[in-house]
């Protein structure tokens, strides 16, 4: 599917696709965040995962990495964009800023994060002891397939940026922030591993859309609330469509980096 790409994010990105249809996949890692939804948004088909749940109701921490990068992998994607709500260390990116990472720090702990674990599932697909190369976790093709799509749209987006993957669920101390930003950490948010690097084992390629959604801990003159975080997240939501809908795919071949086994017998549709 050249015009398709999979699309993973969290709450309040759903209400502009018109969905026509719905996935179940089956995985050997469990149960997928949600049912996949098929739309259109622009020229390409969209397969939207809500990486929480539709309704929200996982933990960053709990939601299932692997199954959900596997499944959109059994339904034919060979792109995934990432959107992630994400504090700012900066106060030059204030809330409602929109950047393409390039680079990422990994924070979290006790995260299922490999495919490649020694442990045999299916004995039609031994998974031995594997160790994939991260020098560049985002793809740069689809980074630069982002940028190009929000000049299409007349948006301003921010081209780089040091993602700082956190546990969660709880917000950071503004100690946490002070040592994420001496480590050379940007933007900070709970999801962004072990996602980047499952995508990169199943050789896909995979691009964070970062959603500035506040000033990190420390950083602001006033304390986070939930509430104006939403509210940021919720009147952005319309620039983020207008982004993925400009985006062209077209000519952007499959990675070829891990390329994954046919596992098409995983994956079932339901209306």
């Amino acid at each position: 599917m050249a015009d398709a790409f999979g699309l993973i994010a969290g709450t309040g990105f759903t209400d502009w696709l018109d969905s026509e249809r719905k996935h179940l996949v089956n995985t050997p890692y469990g149960d997928m965040s949600a049912a996949v939804i098929e739309a259109r948004l622009g020229s390409s088909k969209v397969f939207y995962l809500g990486r929480h749940g539709i309704p929200h109701t996982l933990a960053p921490h709990l939601v299932n990495y692997r199954a959900n990068l596997w499944g959109l992998r059994e339904l034919g994607i060979h792109h995934v964009i990432a959107i992630n709500v994400v504090g700012s260390v900066h106060r030059h990116w204030p809330g409602g800023s929109l950047v393409v990472a390039d680079q990422i720090i990994d924070y979290t702990h006790g995260r299922e994060h490999t495919y490649y674990d020694g442990v045999t599932r299916d004995a039609s697909e031994p998974r031995p002891v594997q160790h994939a190369a991260f020098t560049e976790p985002y793809d740069q093709a689809l980074r630069e397939r982002l940028l190009a799509a929000g000049r299409s749209a007349g948006l301003e987006l921010v081209d780089g940026g040091v993602y700082a993957a956190t546990q969660g669920p709880r917000l950071e101390t503004a100690a946490e922030v002070r040592r994420i930003i001496g480590d050379g950490g940007e933007l900070i948010g709970m999801t962004g591993m072990p996602e980047a690097s499952l995508a990169r084992e199943l050789g896909m390629r995979y691009a964070s859309l970062c959603l500035v959604s506040n000033l990190a801990a420390g950083i602001g003159d006033e304390d986070l609330s939930i509430a104006e975080i939403m509210a940021t997240v919720q009147a952005s939501a319309e620039r983020v469509r207008r982004l993925l809908a400009a985006i062209d795919l077209s000519a952007l071949p499959a990675s070829n980096l891990l390329p994954a086994t046919d596992r098409s017998q995983l994956c079932q549709s339901v209306d």
